[in-house]
């Protein structure tokens, strides 16, 4: 078919992607071909496309549409996670617009409306990874809450529980006040925050009636009958259960065994000695609160302190704290410094800077909080899943993170899986009117259990375990349980498409999540997950920062696509995404992304407008078997980039192959001459074919990068007749060649030759149109006869003259190692052209000179690479002959 005169990327893009849906071209099912297999990170359901969704998806895709044009049956499975605190998060704000609130629902109730709100919302971002042209196996679409998957999970916390790596216990955990559930250490961010440091004094017992036994002056006695305790949380001090002073402090020698008034509620606490503190910090004493502190938990286990805990679970002050109860801890924060000034307790208060830890989900200050929580060792699966990496079975691409994957598995801590909350897997956990409880995969095989401890228990007696699991923990079985390799080990498909090819993700969820699914992979099935992990940057704005919606830095990616089309974006996202370095994202790279399709599509046009005429000699052969060379050569180092994962070198090899080679110079060497007044131009029948195969091989090494127009072009009639199959998605990538060097390297040489031509037609003010003569001499192999129908073609040369010696007041110029010699019957200003030259020679004798310097430094020459030595002795070697020429020429204007 013939396609319009104009591109319209929009138009195309639905077109074309409604086509490869409608003949299934994304479908893949087990058969006998070799397996290309990638899991998409499952977005949050409640989610909406952003930069690095982008980033990401652009990537998988590009892996996947090369992956089915080398002939694999590329399958890439797309779904959605169901982010239990996000969504949670969502529907009780949207319940609470409505007037209903959590509390006064039932689970069942409350479960209903979650379901209500993800069908409403939850496919969002997968409809818009679509625009992308992401080319998923959509009918493989997975939800982490689909029943099957729910299963799964559940089937993995029982095999888990049986193995002894699932217990349940009190522990110090991350509680979250707002989301008002337990999280675990990955997902607690560390946040630089200015605070005040506020001193308190806490006043010491009968202290004034002991040091009266010495001579100690009145004023002495006053320093010693409080202690002053540094806190930037004094909304704890109620909590406190000792004060910790390091035993070999000689300061505080006096206080040992002694005791201290807690300000404004006056409860009698120790004096306890710990060398966990540390006397350089503050005032050297440490008030000990081990219900909101991990590390005074810890210290109050060696002491044998009592546990108090002032918090709600929604981070107001509880009955215990016995003063501003019901106040959030914020605000009784700055009511507690004010009572401690009024009773004369607070010292005084100073600025300070400290980092704390916050809800990833929520945002919410985490507090510390002791709980009955279900966790997960870590430690036993850790292991193996570290040894797949450190063996290179898993590969991490870069490396360079795999020194921060083995730190975090090296000290991995049992992981806290249980949240207090209703949207997720309910723990299979069933408790017994005594206390006790047994896990089970369903309530009807809990009872046959519990009968075991007691009899005379009933189903209707067992109580299921209200909390549900942490999202990354049904995650983690992502690529086995969308094959339904859990339920199912054996089916055709876990056995077919299992493990997985390449993981594309982010670095931050490198132990939350790539570390789990291989920790799953190999207790589930003994084997790795995935062959490598592709581990993408952060985009930043061109500032550096981050791009979010808080900062407003980042744009909406439907904008993009709708201002730059799809291809534009997907090439401008990848110009500039190094893997696991991050990219300074700047629109104009979808601007770029942008004009290269408008080459691509003027090229097709300029191609479109010949008109084979049988009478016309071929004349084009040199270009055809350089290009067919260049081409080839291109394609390796495209296929090496691949293979090394450098997507972002192979899409600029490949943008180079298009915009420089085949549209700068090699259009350009076999274009028919301009005739006007004729619709078509006349070209050989030789040169014609050669150039539409060119093209259409382009088009498929183009094809990954940018879908739509190249399947948008490869219909088109100048390519020939089409079937309704024959498309440019399922097309066979080109072969690499053979690689004539010697050709590639002449040409080079005449693209230097042509280049110094329009150059010295731009210095001097002439028009392309002005024909020139030209005269070489050739001190290489090169035989310029071969092309001299080019460069007359490419240079407007009248002739190509051989001569031994250089033409005095000539403008001279070195390409490769020959000399070329242009004489101008034109006025010239020979002041102007002294002081260009001029220039031109300081420029060359310094670049020089630095060269040598280089040359001459042993250190260099001991320890640099041999091609990194060629390539400067090369540098030399062009300056000296170019330095010569500038020199010959100014001889020559001085003559």
């Amino acid at each position: 078919m013939s396609i319009a005169k104009t591109y319209s990327p929009k138009q195309a893009e639905e077109k074309w992607y409604q086509y490869w849906l409608d003949h299934k071209f994304f479908r893949s099912v087990p058969d006998g071909r070799e397996p290309y297999t990638i899991v998409m990170p499952p977005p949050n359901v409640t989610g909406v496309l952003h930069m690095g969704h982008m980033l990401n998806n652009t990537i998988q895709d590009v892996l996947i549409r090369r992956a089915r044009m080398k002939g694999k049956n590329a399958c890439w499975v797309p779904g959605t996670d169901h982010a239990s605190i996000a969504t949670e998060a969502k529907v009780v704000a949207m319940l609470k617009e409505q007037g209903i609130s959590k509390k006064d629902l039932t689970r069942d109730e409350f479960l209903k409306h979650a379901h209500d709100w993800k069908d409403k919302y939850g496919g969002i971002i997968l409809d818009q990874l679509k625009k992308l042209g992401a080319s998923c196996d959509w009918d493989r679409t997975k939800f982490t809450m689909d029943e099957d998957m729910s299963e799964a999970v559940i089937d993995y916390f029982v095999h888990l529980h049986k193995q002894g790596l699932i217990y349940r216990g009190v522990r110090m955990i991350n509680w979250d006040p707002q989301g008002k559930t337990a999280v675990s250490d990955e997902e607690v961010l560390r946040k630089e925050v200015n605070q005040k440091l506020y001193y308190i004094k806490y006043k010491v017992v009968s202290q004034k009636s002991e040091a009266g036994l010495g001579n100690s002056s009145d004023s002495e006695l006053a320093t010693k009958d409080y202690l002053t305790i540094a806190t930037t949380r004094p909304e704890t001090i109620m909590a406190d259960a000792a004060i910790c002073i390091n035993p070999n402090d000689e300061r505080y020698t006096h206080l040992h065994g002694k005791t201290v008034y807690i300000p404004l509620v006056n409860r009698e606490i120790p004096v306890i000695l710990d060398d966990y503190v540390t006397m350089d910090f503050g005032t050297g004493c440490l008030k000990v609160t081990p219900a909101h502190d991990l590390n005074d938990y810890e210290l109050g286990q060696r002491h044998n302190l009592p546990v108090i805990d002032i918090l709600n679970d929604d981070g107001s002050l509880n009955e215990q704290a016995q003063i501003l109860v019901g106040e959030d801890r914020f605000a009784a924060r700055k009511k507690i410094a004010v009572l401690l000034e009024e009773a004369g307790a607070l010292e005084k208060t100073e600025d300070y800077t400290s980092q704390i830890g916050v809800s990833e989900r929520t945002s919410a200050v985490i507090e510390p909080k002791l709980s009955m929580q279900w966790f997960c060792k870590m430690k036993e699966l850790a292991q193996p899943a570290l040894e797949y990496v450190l063996n290179g079975d898993v590969k991490l691409i870069p490396e360079k993170f795999i020194n921060t994957y083995r730190h975090w598995m090296e000290n991995v801590r049992d992981w806290n899986i249980s949240r207090q909350l209703w949207w997720g897997q309910q723990i299979p956990a069933y408790y017994l009117p005594n206390g006790q409880y047994v896990v089970a995969k369903t309530k009807e095989e809990a009872l046959i259990e519990a009968q075991q401890i007691d009899a005379s228990v009933t189903i209707d007696k067992l109580t299921q375990d209200e909390d549900v699991l942490d999202t990354w923990f049904s995650s983690g079985l992502w690529p086995i349980s969308v094959f339904d390799g859990v339920r199912n080990p054996d089916n055709a498909e876990i056995s077919y498409y299992y493990p997985t090819n390449d993981l594309v993700t982010a670095p931050e969820i490198l132990f939350f999540w790539v570390a789990r699914m291989i920790m799953a992979g190999h207790e589930l099935r003994d084997q790795k997950p995935f062959n490598n992990v592709y581990l993408t940057g952060i985009v930043r704005d061109k500032l550096g920062r981050k791009m979010s919606k808080s900062l407003g830095n980042s744009p909406d990616p439907l904008d993009l696509i709708d201002k730059y089309s799809a291809d534009g974006v997907r090439v401008g996202m990848l110009l500039c995404s190094p893997a696991g370095n991050d990219l300074m994202f700047d629109e104009k790279y979808c601007e770029q992304g942008s004009a290269f399709g408008n080459k691509i599509w003027n090229a097709f046009k300029l191609v479109k407008g010949w008109e084979v005429d049988n009478s016309i000699q071929p004349k084009n052969q040199v270009a055809i078997e350089w290009f067919e060379s260049r081409f080839s050569q291109a394609l390796a180092e495209i296929e090496d980039n691949f293979s090394q994962y450098r997507l972002s070198e192979a899409l600029m090899a490949t943008y180079k192959l298009v915009w420089d080679d085949f549209c700068a110079w090699y259009l350009e060497m076999v274009k028919p001459a301009y005739q006007q007044g004729v619709e078509k131009q006349k070209i050989d029948a030789e040169t014609f074919t050669a150039t539409v195969n060119f093209f259409s091989s382009i088009l498929k090494v183009l094809h990954p990068f940018m879908p739509f127009l190249t399947e948008e072009l490869w219909h088109d009639e100048l390519f020939g007749e089409r079937s309704s199959t024959d498309c440019c998605v399922v097309a066979q990538l080109p072969t690499i060649g053979a690689v004539n060097t010697q050709l590639i390297f002449e040409i080079e040489v005449i693209q230097q030759l042509i280049t110094n031509i329009r150059n010295t037609r731009n210095s001097k003010g002439l028009s392309p149109k002005e024909v020139l003569p030209l005269a070489v001499k050739v001190n290489s192999s090169i035989d310029y006869n071969n092309y001299e129908p080019i460069i007359r073609h490419l240079g407007n040369i009248s002739e190509l003259d051989f001569v031994i010696e250089a033409i005095t007041g000539a403008t001279s110029f070195i390409a490769g190692t020959d000399e070329f010699h242009i004489t101008l019957n034109v006025n010239i200003d020979i002041d102007a052209e002294k002081d260009r030259l001029t220039k031109e020679r300081d420029y060359l004798a310094g670049f020089l000179k630095s060269v040598n310097a280089k040359l001459s430094n042993e250190r260099f020459m001991a320890n640099a690479k041999p091609e990194i030595i060629e390539n400067e002795q090369k540098k030399k070697a062009d300056a000296e002959a170019k330095l010569k020429i500038v020199e010959e020429n100014l001889k020559g204007l001085a003559g």
